[in-house]
């Protein structure tokens, strides 16, 4: 068994060394169960030194022009050579337990793929609250957090992957197909919950709380459509770091 790790970063200098590291740390247990495996990062279209730490760290490193992060994703899957994909993001640290998880979730056979439920040293009120009720929606509606995504590469690659046509939500709109081509192929889908991943609050320290819920109430009275402008997803593409 061979296993990717992709990890789409743009612009990050900053948190991207400490990922790799955690990652590196975490995926000798793959090696321990005998695997095989790889980190890509897709540097997605940066202008400080996030090429340059992603080679320094000994990984694969793809450039991918445009600013989007299911297109970053992709790309990165494009040069993987694995089994199975591990997406994880550049401001996040996977711990060995939550690999472990991954491991075991795979050698029982019948999982196609999955994610987990995420946690934040932050304390803000509606931060916490937020994590709280996207992990309960996580689990109940078998969508995984984009910033940790495990998948059978053939059955990303059948799917054609993230959509393009979005700027946020696309790790949704793939779970919704990869719900459908488990039913199909009477496999599963894990959200997994013991381990749940830490990934930073950098969103809740740049931006207020009335910036992000205006983000969401325009989302929902839209039907979706800022979704589909990179515009509209600031909190992503307005370069703040």
């Amino acid at each position: 068994m061979h296993v990717s790790v992709v990890v789409p970063a743009f612009n990050e200098e900053r948190l991207l060394p400490a990922t790799l590291h955690s990652i590196r740390a975490s995926a000798n247990v793959f090696t321990k169960t005998g695997w095989s495996w790889e980190i890509v990062v897709c540097d997605n279209n940066s202008s400080d030194c996030t090429a340059e730490i992603a080679r320094a760290a000994g990984a694969n490193v793809v450039f991918e022009p445009v600013n989007q992060i299911g297109r970053a994703r992709n790309t990165g899957a494009s040069v993987a050579s694995g089994d199975w994909l591990v997406f994880v993001d550049a401001d996040c640290l996977p711990t060995p337990e939550l690999f472990a998880d991954v491991a075991r979730a795979i050698r029982q056979g019948r999982c196609l793929a999955g994610g987990s439920t995420v946690s934040s040293g932050n304390h803000q009120p509606f931060l916490r609250m937020l994590i709280r009720f996207w992990n309960i929606l996580s689990r109940v509606t078998e969508w995984a957090a984009g910033s940790f995504i495990f998948c059978e590469a053939s059955a990303f690659r059948e799917l054609g992957g993230f959509s393009q046509t979005l700027y946020a939500a696309e790790e949704i709109d793939l779970f919704q197909r990869l719900k459908r081509l488990a039913r199909a192929k009477r496999r599963t889908i894990a959200i997994l919950h013991r381990h749940p991943l830490y990934t930073s609050d950098r969103k809740a320290r740049l931006y207020t709380s009335s910036e992000l819920m205006m983000f969401l109430v325009r989302t929902i009275v839209s039907r979706g459509r800022t979704l589909r402008s990179a515009e509209a997803c600031f909190t992503w593409y307005d370069g703040r770091r």
